[in-house]
């Protein structure tokens, strides 16, 4: 394997050594602190543009297989860890960590101090990075050129590009593809739902006139305001009256569509380990998260909304509770993968809500 290197916008070098392939990419540096799961990491949809740095120290020990993806590709655009396992042991692999991104064309960075770099993430924010195995490189001109890089169109780039089905025989739900991850979908399944997915364009009369019994918004990529479109077909469907579930980017989408507002955070919430309060329920969970954005507070408008949960970490809302609505939504993901499945009642809360609301199954 050939040596590389980590170059960040302020400057930082990082040494290490290439796995993957070789060659060179820009993304968004965040990190996540997950000790497992680094399959269903790659594959989440909402890690498009972004180079992912793992905090627990060694990764790939379990290889990799085809049943865990979350989606049919690796999103990231770079993997980022500090020591590769090479001789992975676990009757369910099918190859390992090097080989998957190697059939994938992803390339990857170990053997650095993965630990400084969160820090320098932590205490600076999030910013974009370059890896490369060209070391020879002038580093001014890529800092330049490392920081005009923008995620653009992310939704549009991971969304299903036609809708599909998986046919059950109770509820049915129309699923909005905003970099939907497949665990959502086999949840909904396994309650099962006649589940459809949509596009996430797709314009809301046409999924109301499909007659969901619920709908939910799913979730996906980047900056939710730059979601214009999906958010004006929001409003719509949430004007139906249609019991409603919004998880992560949809959780945002559904508050910008109330006109409550969104800011960045400053590294983002991305791991299986995330403390939330239910604030009704008076209990503490571990969530499985990923997300560099969240509803401020001061936005919302209390006459019509009310925090259901928040993070234990740093107050910020994780999840919100429509009044007068069948509409609830959370930042964290109930369906886990990876994670626990602490939250997974939040599913069963939105079959409920559905069955509630008068609707007869199909």
């Amino acid at each position: 394997m050939k040596p590389a290197i980590l170059l960040l916008e302020d400057g930082t070098i990082f040494r290490g050594t290439n796995f993957g392939i070789e060659g060179e990419v820009i993304g968004e540096i965040v990190f996540n602190t997950g000790m497992t799961g680094y399959q269903e990491i790659l594959t989440d949809p909402s890690y498009y543009g972004q180079i992912v740095t793992m905090t627990y120290p060694l990764i790939g020990n379990y290889g990799v297989n085809i049943e865990d993806l979350e989606s049919t590709r690796p999103m990231v655009k770079g993997f980022i860890i500090r020591e590769l396992c090479k001789a992975p042991s676990n009757w369910r692999a099918t190859e390992t960590l090097n080989e998957y991104l190697e059939k994938n064309k992803i390339i990857g960075l170990e053997g650095i101090d993965t630990r400084a770099l969160t820090r320098i993430i932590r205490d600076n924010g999030t910013m974009n990075g370059l890896i490369t195995t060209n070391t020879d490189i002038d580093i001014n001109k890529k800092i330049e050129e490392i920081k005009k890089y923008q995620i653009e169109k992310p939704v549009e780039e991971v969304t299903c590009k036609q809708p599909y089905s998986h046919k059950g025989n109770g509820l049915k739900v129309a699923v909005i593809d905003l970099g939907v991850k497949t665990n959502i979908i086999r949840s909904l399944i396994k309650r099962n739902c006649d589940v459809t997915v949509f596009p996430a364009n797709t314009p809301a009369d046409i999924i109301l006139n499909e007659k969901p019994d619920g709908i939910l918004l799913s979730n996906g990529p980047g900056n939710p305001k730059d979601c214009k479109e999906i958010i004006e077909n929001t409003k719509k469907i949430l004007h139906s009256n249609k019991p409603v579930f919004g998880i992560c980017l949809g959780h945002q989408i559904i508050a910008l569509a109330h006109g409550a507002d969104t800011e960045r955070l400053k590294y983002g919430h991305r791991g299986c380990n995330h403390p939330v309060k239910d604030l009704k329920k008076d209990l503490t969970y571990i969530t499985s998260q990923n997300h560099g954005y969240t509803i401020i507070p001061d936005s919302l408008d209390k006459e019509i909304a009310e925090i259901s949960h928040i993070s234990m970490n740093d107050g910020t809302i994780e999840g919100v509770r429509y009044k007068n609505k069948p509409v609830f939504t959370v930042q964290f993901h109930p369906e886990a993968s990876p994670g626990p499945k602490d939250t997974a009642y939040l599913m069963d809360e939105f079959i409920e809500l559905m069955k509630n609301h008068g609707k007869e199954k199909c």
